[in-house]
């Protein structure tokens, strides 16, 4: 297992994090699959055996029931195990049972820890954003929660690039805790997160944790066209992520496939490994509906795409450049940082024509 920092701190973990979205999962979360006790506890001891030393969660899903399955697993084991769970949705259907209001994190936090059986989250997230709560008010209670030992490190999900940078610069001026991780969706086939949330991570030390780095599913080979396969949150309705280009999916798909067949591996490992040489990525989120899936997922890790991979795959799968971008790499491609290259050294490779 790769081990690498996560963001700007000195906290180590694992490039593969055990998701458990579907521990215990009733409802909505049932579309991901649903581990009873047993076979969740199975799921863990294997991504334990394999080096994995953190686990996702959050208290909406299932309301509560993934971190109450996720620490009575973990409890006894080693305290070099860490969770990471999240704070925003809704909890009830009072009016301030959501959101990022000082109110909602002081009791959700103390909520978790209850259900997890723990005296401290090793990393606390914002699971979205709020616009209605004032950035001082959100910060400074998560603060206070570090402050208390309750909380160790910060972190945000599904945010903006200007609302990640309202975040840092709070910080900054109040002498809070920073964030250090970012969980987004990005994937070979949603590079969306290039043109803001891979700079903001090298430039602001704010690191990348991808929340399902196979789509759901989507780019593990087992779609393509006129194929769909019998389990999947798809077919039951799932709509995350939201696909706009059929075709350019099935051609992602045909070149993950056609690496994967050159390596002797699944599509799946050829797209988290590729994942896995992004800028700013410190760990993949992968879940798993059985011990076959988790362990085709772990394998990736020990998989080395060559350079001429990695060119099929970005020729298949690079976005166009969006406004101001398209203008900076015209006007100025002489002059951009480290940051502002993880998201044009690929168009530069790929010789747009200029405008």
């Amino acid at each position: 297992m790769d081990y690498r920092n996560l963001g700007a701190s000195g906290l180590k973990v694992s490039l593969h994090t055990l998701g458990t979205m579907n521990f215990s999962g009733e409802g909505f979360f049932n579309m991901a699959g649903s581990l009873d006790m047993k076979a969740a506890t199975r799921i863990v001891d294997i991504a334990v055996e394999h080096g994995v030393n953190l686990f996702d969660t959050s208290n909406a899903y299932t309301t509560g029931k993934s971190e109450v399955a996720l620490g009575a697993i973990l409890k006894g084991r080693s305290d070099q195990l860490m969770v990471g769970t999240k704070v925003r949705f809704g909890m009830g259907k009072g009016p301030n049972e959501q959101g990022l209001s000082r109110f909602h994190i002081i009791h959700e936090c103390e909520a978790s820890l209850k259900r997890l059986g723990r005296d401290h989250i090793d990393i606390y997230f914002m699971h979205e954003w709020d616009g209605q709560t004032p950035v001082d008010e959100t910060l400074e209670a998560l603060n206070t929660l570090v402050t208390q030992g309750k909380v160790r490190y910060l972190g945000c999900s599904n945010f903006s690039g200007w609302h990640i940078m309202k975040y840092l610069m709070a910080a900054v001026s109040h002498n809070f805790q920073k964030l250090v991780v970012q969980q987004i969706h990005y994937t070979i086939e949603s590079r969306d997160a290039e043109f803001e949330l891979l700079p903001i991570a090298l430039d602001q030390g704010v690191g990348i944790q991808v929340w399902s780095p196979i789509a759901g599913g989507l780019l593990s080979g087992k779609f393509r066209r006129g194929v769909t396969p019998e389990q999947s949150r798809h077919i039951s309705g799932w709509s995350e992520p939201p696909i706009r280009d059929q075709e350019r999916l099935f051609r992602i798909i045909d070149a993950l496939v056609e690496v994967g067949e050159a390596h002797g591996v699944s599509a799946a490992q050829v797209a988290l490994a590729w994942l896995a040489t992004r800028p700013g990525v410190c760990s993949l989120v992968i879940g798993a509906r059985n011990e076959a899936q988790l362990l085709d997922s772990l394998a990736s890790a020990s998989l080395m795409l060559s350079p001429a991979d990695l060119q099929k795959l970005d020729e298949v799968s690079l976005q166009p450049l969006l406004y101001p971008y398209w203008h900076q790499r015209n006007s100025v491609a002489e002059r951009l940082s480290t940051a502002d290259l993880s998201l044009h050294t690929s168009h530069m490779k790929a010789r747009e024509p200029r405008m």
